[in-house]
């Protein structure tokens, strides 16, 4: 008896353990498949800025956000109040939303296979946004290059971050692993 379910896997996850996995094993000598740098998660943060003292902007900017992930992000709120940004405990600053397994390589392949290319006098992803543990965090100014959004619909433009988490050591591996999912980073 045949089982003709179909498997749910993303494209860039199959592409992840045929052919990034084998030429990272070879380029930095792994023995081991479980050595291999693997992208952990992707964390989208947005944050409000002057938009948190306007009720009326702060739930279309979730929807906005749930519709680019594919889930719903959590409001992020101060923990401090700071007098000088009019800014009190508990106030609404932003929201964030952490992408895993499926969704996460679905949101990387359209990430850079629509977005990247949508952006106005694009050379490149900067090669200086990895951190100590060689994670690497991408800021776009405007959310309207995602073509998920409807721009009739879009009260204000704003910018976001997009934290990629690897389990690499090095700021090398993890640029590899980047590279092998097809990260267009600047030519220096």
């Amino acid at each position: 008896m045949t089982d003709n379910k179909k498997t749910n896997t993303a494209r860039l996850k199959d592409l992840y353990e045929k052919d990034i996995v084998p030429a990272l094993m070879k380029k930095f000598g792994y023995k081991n498949r479980m050595n291999v740098p693997r992208l952990e998660k992707i964390v989208v943060n947005v944050g409000m800025g002057e938009m948190s003292q306007q009720k009326d902007l702060v739930e279309p900017l979730r929807d906005e956000i749930a519709s680019l992930t594919g889930q719903k992000p959590s409001l992020r709120r101060t923990k401090k109040a700071i007098s000088n940004f009019k800014v009190r405990i508990g106030a609404p600053v932003g929201y964030k939303t952490t992408l895993r397994r499926v969704r996460m390589y679905e949101f990387l392949d359209r990430l850079i296979n629509f977005v990247i290319p949508r952006i106005r006098d694009f050379r490149g992803v900067s090669v200086t946004s990895f951190d100590q543990q060689g994670n690497y965090t991408l800021g776009i100014k405007e959310q309207t290059i995602f073509p998920e959004l409807e721009l009739d619909k879009v009260p204000v433009t704003h910018g976001m971050d997009i934290c990629f988490v690897m389990t690499a050591c090095a700021k090398e591996e993890s640029k590899a692993l980047l590279e092998g999912f097809g990260m267009p980073f600047e030519k220096r």
